[in-house]
């Protein structure tokens, strides 16, 4: 009978089910990985819960770390936060096909392999919408001197994108709110950024935006179409370099106040 591991769609809930069907020594046909909520029930399988600890997915961050190398990680890692329901079963089908091979740290090579080849493509999938934030994120100053931001991403990029503010703002205090999956980063000056949960979070009410920042957003909204070509305008190419999931939280498509 196969056994269903199931957790929260999370890193820790995630690596929490592979610690448990690893601990099992279960074949890859015999367990897989589902969320708790988003299960597709099956005849002749068996559902466990999984019981999240930060002390399981530590254990399994340092399993992969340890034998299958860092690189294979941080693939693991990105694929982890994907907007994708296989994820589980490709992160630990990956692991467990990694036992098969004489040389477990060149487990990524192995594309032809099902798990393998989908764990590298959600990986990328993540990097390259965190990379796209990376640019994308704007920033509004409040009344209590925080720098305040909202996204929607697909995938969970938050902790790919927090060390890239950390580093350019680290005498600000700052925070990002992803609206898709009810999680805050938070930096405070000269401190390290912290991961914050919160499904029943609803701060966008209780924002106060300094009159100087609004006047800031004026300026360049203004500065923003003075630039553009009507007769040259091409739509098509500019969803190509800026697709329209990131407008609605960027200064220079929000209507003015």
């Amino acid at each position: 009978m196969k056994t269903v591991y199931v957790c929260s769609d999370t890193v820790t809930g995630i690596f929490s089910g592979i610690y448990d069907a690893w601990k099992a020594q279960k074949g890859e046909e015999e367990c897989t990985i589902a969320f708790r909520g988003m299960i597709e029930a099956e005849l002749f399988c068996d559902y466990v819960e999984v019981e999240e600890t930060q002390h399981k997915a530590q254990a399994v961050e340092t399993l992969i770390q340890r034998h299958l190398g860092k690189q294979a990680y941080w693939d693991i890692y990105h694929a982890v936060l994907a907007d994708d329901l296989k994820k589980g079963e490709a992160v630990l089908g990956t692991m467990l096909a990694a036992k098969a091979i004489p040389d477990s740290k060149k487990i990524m090579d192995h594309l032809s392999c099902p798990k393998v080849g989908k764990v590298f493509e959600l990986s990328r999938k993540v990097g390259g919408e965190a990379h796209l934030f990376k640019g994308f994120v704007r920033f509004r100053e409040l009344t209590n001197d925080v720098l305040y931001a909202e996204i929607e991403p697909r995938s969970q990029v938050l902790t790919c994108i927090a060390p890239h503010f950390a580093n350019r703002l680290p005498l600000e205090n700052w925070m990002i709110y992803d609206k898709s999956h009810h999680m805050f980063v938070v930096h405070e000056a000269g401190k390290r950024w912290v991961l914050v949960s919160d499904e029943y979070a609803d701060i966008s009410g209780k924002l106060e935006v300094t009159e100087k920042e609004k006047e800031y957003e004026r300026l360049w909204r203004g500065f923003v179409k003075s630039i553009s070509i009507e007769s040259r305008e091409n739509p098509r190419c500019q969803r190509s370099h800026l697709p329209l999931q990131y407008r609605p939280n960027m200064t220079e498509f929000i209507l003015d106040d």
